[in-house]
């Protein structure tokens, strides 16, 4: 006997701390897929990718090599739009599976930011430069051409005016948006989303929708995807400190909840936090680690 221990597959959540250990080498689609595992932990990742690229070797087809920026967006456009039939899910907007790509991709139906991120997949395999945009309540996609850049708000499929994006700019503008930048012009708004900004905005997306709908369990698979992605979060530590609370988990619902206070030290609930550790059995004579 060799006294040597099995060697264990990596679980979902290894598999997505490896894919966003470093954001140099983060692969956004493939981390945007993954996501789903806590909800379909059978889901086969690289068979989802393989079905967009089949997607995008479809439309490569039919573009000439030498099709102009222009001509590709079209063929782009109502490929995605009118011959694949993606737009956003109007009668059911909060479904989790609008924030599942590989559930995009069969019910060609969506939030806007999982429909951007096949757009912007398929816009950059058939030659466009296309990306990302975190706009304030809606995400939108962005495409760069020779003449300028052209704004497409994925979950309708039009193009965006600076009208339209100003109008949609004016919820956030009242509620007064983040500090300095509720009055930053809206060229700002419109730089390109880090895969980490869109990976959080994604989970954060799914947080709130079972956090509405009280679901503890699948909470608890968002929130320790959004601890590992965004470590020094601490406000990520303390939602998912009140997911075990909730869960019944005691001692991870200390640890985290001790590791807020100690790390936000200017936060307005340390209070309530307090108050909530207390209730937990936790008197603060040691700290946790």
């Amino acid at each position: 006997m060799s006294g040597l221990l099995p060697l264990l597959p990596p679980t979902a959540l290894d598999y997505f701390a490896s894919l966003v250990a470093e954001d140099a080498s983060l692969p956004l689609l493939e981390t945007a897929i993954a996501i789903a595992q806590h909800d379909y932990p059978r889901l086969d990742v690289q068979a989802t990718l393989a079905e967009i690229d089949t997607l995008a070797a479809r439309l490569n087809r039919r573009i000439a090599a030498d099709a102009a920026p222009m001509q590709r967006l079209r063929l782009l456009n109502r490929f995605f739009f009118q011959e694949l039939g993606f737009s956003g899910n109007v009668n059911d907007y909060y479904d989790p599976r609008n924030s599942y790509v590989h559930c995009v991709l069969e019910t060609r139906r969506g939030i806007p930011i999982t429909l951007a991120l096949l757009y912007v997949e398929l816009a950059n395999q058939v030659g466009l430069h296309a990306c990302g945009i975190a706009f304030p309540g809606h995400f939108l996609a962005k495409v760069h051409m020779p003449q300028g850049e052209i704004v497409i708000d994925p979950f309708t499929g039009q193009s965006m005016s600076r009208d339209a994006l100003d109008a949609l700019l004016v919820p956030y503008r009242r509620r007064g948006g983040k500090a300095g930048a509720s009055d930053a012009p809206l060229a700002d708004f419109l730089e390109p989303a880090s895969p980490r900004e869109v990976i959080a905005r994604m989970l954060r997306n799914l947080k709130e929708v079972f956090r509405s709908s009280q679901d503890a369990a699948r909470l608890l698979g968002v929130a320790e995807r959004l601890v590992i992605l965004l470590p020094d979060a601490w406000e990520e530590r303390r939602d998912r400190g009140l997911v075990h609370a909730a869960l019944g988990a005691r001692f991870p619902a200390m640890a985290d909840l001790a590791g807020y206070l100690e790390h936000a030290p200017d936060a307005p609930d340390r209070p309530a936090i307090r108050k909530r550790l207390a209730e937990l059995g936790h008197d603060g004579a040691s700290r946790l680690h």
